[in-house]
């Protein structure tokens, strides 16, 4: 969670430009998400649920732009945007975990580690869901008639900027879509300042990013960027939902695809296209690591011997458990123990 830091500079927002921005946020979020700390320039909000929690940090950077710091350790993240803004335009970028959206329309769109996904939030959006139970990543929104004004303003005290906010929701967002740009050296170069900023310098730092940001979207070839994500239906997210469940419910048992395929109706081909797009990884991929970190919980908070907790993660072979576990870790079962209890 980023600490609130500001202090006024060139430009600043106005009390209506404030208050107009509080209402656009408790538009965009649901009712439940409560206010924690508010400074000049900066909130902090915190929302939960049965399924954990999530901190959302939000500064007002420009008049027309907020960003917002998005920390979650939940799978549930109940239904974020859920009124169409057709004038705003929304940039997420994935640090860690991985965000699900499902729009009215049935269908589901998925942003993972390292992702940019840029759209105009005009579908309205049902619910989200964080797949992997964490998210962390940046949002950034921007209104584009007051944020068109901005840029007005700036490029008449600078120059040369040249940002043109309506031509970037154009090229990005024709016909509504939502476009997903494959990780690069120059948004990882943009984003990863973002994350370790000084609290000190934040309240300049992120004006001077978000300018760089715009100024590298305003430029940008969509076609260099471009990596087609596709859209999965319902059906298919509800079934591969309930194909995660079957297969964690009991660790000792072990399943090959075909038993999957058969057992919940659904191609194997298309089972497997649509488990990696909900979870980011394939399904023996996804319940390695998924033992491995169950099987973490249980040296953490029982007395069970290594030999008990490989047999609960489905090894009949403690070595190969210990291997496994080497592998996801870099250290033994019995090393990870032994440094828990210290």
């Amino acid at each position: 969670m980023k600490i609130c830091y500001t202090s006024r500079g060139l430009l600043m927002l106005t009390r209506e430009e404030i208050q107009m921005s509080e209402q656009q946020f408790t538009d965009f979020f649901d009712p439940e998400i409560q206010k924690i700390v508010s400074e000049d320039g900066c909130s902090i909000y915190r929302m939960k649920n049965v399924t954990g929690e999530g901190v959302i940090t939000r500064y007002e950077i420009l008049p027309g732009i907020e960003l917002f710091y998005n920390d979650f350790h939940m799978s549930d993240g109940q239904n974020q945007n859920k009124l169409p803004h057709s004038d705003v335009l929304e940039i997420n970028h994935c640090r860690e975990g991985r965000f699900e959206c499902e729009f009215a329309n049935g269908d589901y769109q998925y942003v993972g580690a390292g992702d940019l996904a840029i759209n105009r939030l005009t579908n309205e959006t049902t619910s989200t869901y964080f797949p992997l139970s964490h998210y962390h990543g940046i949002s950034i929104t921007i209104d584009l008639p007051t944020a068109d004004q901005t840029m007005k303003r700036i490029e008449s005290v600078i120059g040369g900027l040249n940002i043109d906010v309506f031509s970037i929701a154009d090229k990005f967002c024709k016909n509504d879509t939502c476009v997903v740009l494959r990780t690069q050296s120059e948004i990882e170069h943009i984003f990863s300042e973002l994350y370790r900023v000084e609290p000190r310098m934040i309240a300049y730092y992120l004006k001077v990013k978000v300018l760089e940001l715009l100024m590298f979207l305003n430029q940008v070839s969509l076609q260099d960027y471009q990596e087609e994500r596709r859209y999965f239906a319902r059906n298919q997210v509800q079934t591969i939902k309930k194909v995660q469940e079957y297969m964690t419910a009991d660790l000792r048992n072990h399943y090959t695809l075909q038993e999957l395929s058969e057992k919940f109706e659904i191609p194997l081909t298309s089972m497997k296209v649509c488990f990696k797009g909900v979870y980011g990884c394939s399904i023996y991929a996804y319940m390695k690591s998924y033992r491995m970190q169950a099987a973490t919980i249980l040296l953490r908070d029982t007395s069970d011997s290594i030999t008990e907790i490989a047999a609960k993660m489905g090894y009949d072979n403690p070595s190969k458990f210990s291997e496994a576990f080497k592998k996801e870790f870099g250290e033994l079962p019995s090393e990870f123990r032994k440094k828990l209890s210290k």
